[in-house]
């Protein structure tokens, strides 16, 4: 079993930037793809970003291409995600999440297993 805890978000305002950390427990880390989703007031929890086990290849949504950036340190049992050019529609609970799907990481919220409790992004115009 994995236990994801997440933390880096806060207020900021738009353009700025903002790098959430996600921290994992167990001795299995490199074994998961890990993911980012996130989750605005009034919307369904979507896909952000993921990330290949060994880091090799990584995924995105279009709304985030080139100006967020998963990536992940087996080492440290971390996966990060840098966000820059942040706008109001970036506002969000954003969530981590671990998958044991093999091949290009997948974007279906039911291939990830293991999720964490969320932290708050929230971006000022």
């Amino acid at each position: 079993q994995v236990q994801l805890v997440e933390s880096g978000g806060g207020l900021v305002q738009a353009g700025g930037s903002l790098r959430l950390s996600c921290a994992a427990s167990g001795r299995t880390f490199s074994s998961y793809v890990m993911g980012w989703f996130r989750q605005a007031p009034g919307k369904e929890r979507g896909f952000v970003a993921a990330i290949r086990r060994d880091g090799g290849s990584t995924v995105y949504a279009d709304s985030v291409k080139g100006r967020f950036t998963i990536s992940r340190d087996n080492a440290k049992n971390m996966v990060f995600l840098q966000m820059n050019s942040l706008t109001p529609e970036d506002t969000a609970v954003y969530y981590c999440a671990a998958s044991l799907m093999v091949g290009v990481p997948g974007q279906s919220e039911s291939l990830y297993v293991y999720w964490g409790q969320g932290t708050q992004v929230t971006i000022s115009s």
